[in-house]
């Protein structure tokens, strides 16, 4: 066990006592790279639009216990030296010393430790963790410490900016030499005079909205890292500022202008080639709202706009009326989001040295400007035990461990600015937090959405941020608090004493809940009592961030705080290929709600083809909810995201990486609603995405087809395309048909001089819901057949879309066919389309097919072998098209997107091209671990 009081040895330093360090993981006289078993693997990794190899590094070395997808994304990743050159790291055992060692040396260097022996304990402590996933430091501790680039470990960044154009471009420099390095900042704007103030020369102020257009240039040029992802950023404006108004509808109008100039033709899409025409899409907006405004909007009262110099008030606006604004535009854009200010400064440690006016990219990261925050996540299913009950007392170690290393690196970190270097060392800003969350919940029976769930997260949650604050009071009397405790020291306690109570407050259901409870609230007392006498070594401790690239590194199931993303994934093998996978969470959670094994296994077997629990066989009702997810058929509903960040705010120093997703039939109502509970229940930031609310996110083709009926082009396009209508007589010809036992009629109108102008459809009974939008479908496609769009261009929409009833045809050109729609538009290529047309979409028919396998096989034997295995193949496509489905895609959001039949609202990875998935506030490829925001 670790000591958690300071005893024996002197600190060369500081003539103090260090850190006596007793074994938890590791055993004495084993290191703990001999307690596993090495292999060595290749890790090729590909781009699977093109096939092109975007990294290749054969026989590095990694436990056996190791995933595929952490192997490769570790490699990748995190080794450093050039790839093909001796000096590139090859094993995971290379990576681990560098930053381990690092982190011994700074500690044994500055008196943390009480002698040798206790500092080869703690190292080897730290490297047993860290070799079994059960925690991990952020990205830029791995890319940086212990080589010779600059020792930064923080990836988290909130600058400042005057109201002078020597800060506001001095602002730019260092939002770029951020971008540059990998990172993200965040900063308000609050202080730059609005556009409705005069300058000292007499003219009028630009105002911040028109200085964040040449930010967000800046960053759209310098890509994160050098790499291909955008930089993240984040942009506040407080709600009192004379421009807010302006500043919440810039993205707004900016997707609008998007909408038309996609419908002018221009590739609109997030990685298109015309994107970058449109302006303030590198960041995320927030708007700081005020106590006073929100009591404003509770009231419908006004509220008051106040110049920035004199503060004086030169405008009242209607408090409910901006209010709607801001859900309007986030219902329109998913921007902006809410920072909840007195919340936020209520919960303040260092009041006395400047409130906290922003945040970082992802909102999890909230204290002083000019600072910054080193993040390190724990995975919690490393201390569930098989009995379903976590090991508090085992965490308790791990989280002494983890922040006793986290403080230390502050001693030889290098930072971006030298202003954000004195503030990090002045207040040592930490941000310690976990992963696995909504697979621990789940594996141990719990709903997300459920007061059980929020009771266990909010234990464990209090457990981790009060251990922290305690091992950070016996740092204190180590090696000395923080420099800035004196002046913070009443605040500070304050503080403490909120999380506390806090604490006290949880309300348990269950044994675990009290087990945990209980443990943190003798570590909340304990702490006090130490930092009241101490101090604090540090002026923040914890924050949930979005756990992205290291969370695939821990393999984890899910990511921060969020719920399990889907119940089938996506699994790469050893060897290439990869495989659809059920969930591991779920036969855990079988086996703790009681079902037996022979239950288990056919419960299982239903999610694998349907992706979903609901009438599973033997599966309660009762029980369904367990297995809700981010997606799928049973998905969270967006009030339940809430009350879960609201369960877990009050034991968490910053904030949380979350965004609220909503159904696209939400209403502006209902983001004013989720954004009005974020406030009472106390949290202190919110964003929300509202499905397909944005033009350069993938749609599904049924959505795209319904944005372009929706357009006016002949307000919004010079051009304006002229309807050539049907003769009243017109060659036509009526074709039945049958497409998985469902049957129906096609009727298909020509012009005289060659061409499809109409097509009907007769599909279900006459009255029912299905005719009719059939009908309706017909007749929209008509429509825009006169209106001159090509047939190609609806074939190469509607061909393979995947939905019931499908499967074998009774037509001897398409056997198969995924969907109603899939079979008839490509029967109409074959009926309408020239050849050249054809080939380029791959549609042929039967005859042209056999006059290719002659041409590639030369003989009628071959042809003869060909056939009977293109039946034996349509065999086995027909008793196992899910199989079929799931080998088309490329990730577990890819392959969701197969079970759900529509396309997720998430953009593709530009390293890979695979779809990635929602991590926090941004999103994360499974394949490469890139992501579009911290890490």
């Amino acid at each position: 066990m670790t000591e958690t009081v300071a005893t024996g040895g002197k600190s060369a330093k500081r003539g103090k006592r260090g850190l006596s360090v007793a074994r938890v993981f590791t055993t004495e006289g084993v290191h703990p790279y001999d307690e596993v078993d090495w292999e060595k693997r290749d890790v090729v990794m590909t781009n699977w639009r093109d096939g092109s190899i975007n990294f290749e590094q054969r026989g590095v070395e990694f436990p056996d216990f190791w995933s595929v997808n952490a192997t490769n994304i570790v490699t990748s990743k995190y080794f450093r030296g050039a790839v093909g050159s001796p000096q590139r790291e090859h094993s995971l055992k290379q990576l681990i010393d560098r930053v381990v060692k690092t982190y011994v040396k700074a500690g044994t260097e500055n008196g943390y430790f009480a002698g040798a022996a206790d500092a080869e304990i703690f190292e080897h402590e730290l490297t047993w963790m860290l070799l079994h996933q059960v925690f991990s430091f952020n990205s830029p501790v791995w890319f940086n410490v212990g080589t010779t680039s600059r020792q930064q470990v923080s990836a988290c960044f909130i600058l400042a900016v005057d109201d002078n154009m020597e800060s506001i471009l001095n602002w730019y420099k260092e939002e770029g030499l951020i971008f540059k390095g990998g990172s993200g900042a965040g900063l308000n704007l609050s202080r730059i005079r609005s556009s409705k103030e005069l300058l000292s020369s007499g003219g009028t102020a630009s105002g911040p909205v028109s200085f964040m257009r040449g930010a967000d240039a800046s960053a759209g040029t310098i890509k994160s890292g050098g790499a291909t992802r955008r930089a993240a950023k984040m942009v506040v404006l407080d709600v009192d500022h004379p421009d807010i108004e302006e500043f919440i509808q810039t993205k707004a109008r900016e997707e609008k202008k998007i909408r038309v100039l996609r419908d002018a033709g221009f590739d609109m899409d997030l990685s298109g080639a015309d994107i970058n025409s449109v302006q303030y899409q590198n960041a995320n907006n927030s708007v700081r709202v005020s106590d006073e405004f929100m009591h404003a909007v509770e009231d419908d009262g006004d509220f008051g706009l106040r110049a920035r110099l004199t503060g004086e008030e030169i405008e009242r606006v209607g408090a409910k009326k901006l209010f709607r604004s801001m859900a309007q535009a986030a219902w329109e854009c998913a921007d902006p989001g809410l920072q909840y200010d007195d919340t936020i400064n209520d919960w303040h440690t260092c009041p006395e040295s400047g409130r906290i006016t922003a945040s970082n990219p992802c909102s999890e990261y909230m204290h002083l400007d000019n600072s910054s925050c080193n993040l390190a996540s724990l995975n919690l299913l490393k201390f569930l035990s098989d009995d379903g009950t976590f090991d508090a007392p085992l965490f308790v170690k791990a989280v002494e461990f983890i922040i006793t290393a986290m403080d230390i690196s502050i001693c030889f970190a290098d930072f971006p600015t030298e202003a954000i270097g004195d503030t990090t060392r002045k207040f040592r800003q930490l941000g310690i937090g976990y992963a696995n969350l909504g697979a621990l919940l789940m594996a141990t029976g719990h709903a997300y959405d459920s007061d059980g769930g929020r009771a266990l997260a909010a234990a464990i949650t209090s457990l981790m941020t009060g251990t922290s604050y305690r091992r950070s009071a016996e740092l204190a009397g180590i090696v000395g608090p923080y420099e800035g405790y004196a002046r913070n020291a009443e605040a500070h306690q304050r503080v403490m004493r909120k999380h506390s109570a806090a604490n006290d407050a949880i309300r348990t259901y269950h044994a675990n809940d009290v087990a945990v409870r209980d443990l943190a609230t003798r570590e909340w007392q304990r702490g006090i009592e130490v930092g009241t006498k101490n101090g604090w070594r540090n002026a923040q401790a914890s924050v949930l961030a979005p756990t992205g690239t290291i969370g695939f590194m821990m393999d984890c199931d899910t990511t921060g705080i969020e719920p399990d993303f889907s119940l089938v994934k996506f699994k790469k093998l050893v060897g290439g290929g990869s495989m659809q996978i059920v969930n591991q969470t779920v036969p855990r959670a079988l086996k703790a709600l009681g079902y037996q094994d022979e239950q288990i296994e056919a419960i299982v077997e239903y999610i694998a083809q349907h992706g979903h629990v609901v009438d599973a066989p033997g599966l309660r009702p009762e029980h369904y909810e367990v297995f809700d997810c981010a997606i799928g058929e049973r998905s969270i509903a967006p009030m339940g995201h809430v009350r879960m960040m609201a369960a877990v705010q009050p034991f968490i120093s910053g904030a949380i990486s979350k965004t609220v997703n909503m159904p696209e039939s939400a209403t502006v109502e209902d983001v004013e609603e989720i954004y009005f509970q974020g406030w009472k229940l106390g949290l202190k930031a919110l964003a929300i995405y509202r499905d397909n609310c944005k033009v350069g996110q993938p749609l599904s083709s049924a959505k795209k087809e319904t944005a372009v009926a929706v357009a006016e082009p002949e307000k919004i396009v010079e051009y304006k395309p002229v309807r050539k209508r049907l003769p009243k007589k017109r060659p036509s010809q009526t074709l039945s048909f049958t497409v998985g036992g469902a049957e129906g009629y096609l009727h298909a109108g020509s012009y005289p001089d060659d061409g499809l102008g109409e097509i009907f459809v007769k599909l279900g009974k006459q009255g029912s819901t299905l005719a009719g939008v059939m009908d309706a479908f017909s007749m929209s496609i008509s429509v825009g057949l006169q209106y001159g769009i090509p047939l190609e261009f609806y074939v190469s929409k509607f061909s393979n879309l995947r939905f019931e009833p499908a499967g074998m045809t009774d037509d001897p050109d398409i056997r198969i066919a995924t969907s109603v729609l899939d079979y008839l538009f490509r029967r109409l290529a074959l009926d309408y389309l020239p050849y050249d047309k054809r080939a380029q979409l791959g549609i042929f028919t039967a005859e042209e097919r056999t006059a290719q396998v002659e041409a590639d096989y030369g003989t009628p034997a071959a042809v003869e072998q060909e056939s009977v295995d293109l039946e034996a193949l349509r065999s086995t496509v027909e008793s196992n098209q899910s199989k079929v489905d799931t080998e088309s895609a490329h990730s577990t959001a890819e392959l969701m997107e197969l079970h759900l039949g529509k396309a997720a609202d998430a953009p593709l990875c530009m390293t890979c091209g695979t779809k990635m998935r929602p991590a926090g506030s941004c999103y994360v490829c499974e394949g490469c671990g890139a992501t579009s925001g911290c890490s």
